[in-house]
């Protein structure tokens, strides 16, 4: 069965271009511009949800902690606590990865030595 050639421009096949593929084929790409347009508007819906937790929690109550005693107001005194534990959180994060850190490290030195024909200490 012989091949033949197109003789018509209407049956040559062409490439298409970018542009001219479905759209299925061309995804964006996400940009830094993009990333950061996510953050804030993230960051102001979370604002705005701390502005009207501030505004119906403005009444003041008393603290005391370790003897010390005084007014504040219970938006305040919770937001305070929330940061305090969110940097107890964040310490004992970091506490943790700076020992898997110590251990990879440990782990790939004795791999070495192993790879080298060194004898492990």
């Amino acid at each position: 069965m012989a091949m033949t050639e197109p003789t018509t421009p209407e049956q040559t096949p062409t490439e298409q271009t970018p542009a001219e593929q479905t759209p299925a084929a061309q995804t964006p790409r996400a940009t830094n511009a993009g990333r950061v347009w996510i953050a804030l508007a993230v960051a102001t819906v979370l604002l705005a949800l701390l502005i009207i937790f501030i505004a119906e929690n403005s009444r003041s109550v008393t603290i005391s902690f370790l003897g010390a005693n005084g007014h504040i107001s219970l938006a305040l005194a919770l937001l305070v606590a929330a940061v305090v534990g969110a940097a107890v959180t964040l310490l004992a994060g970091t506490a943790r990865i700076l020992q898997l850190r110590l251990e990879v490290r440990r782990h790939n030195r004795a791999s070495r030595r192993h790879r080298d024909g060194a004898q492990p200490r």
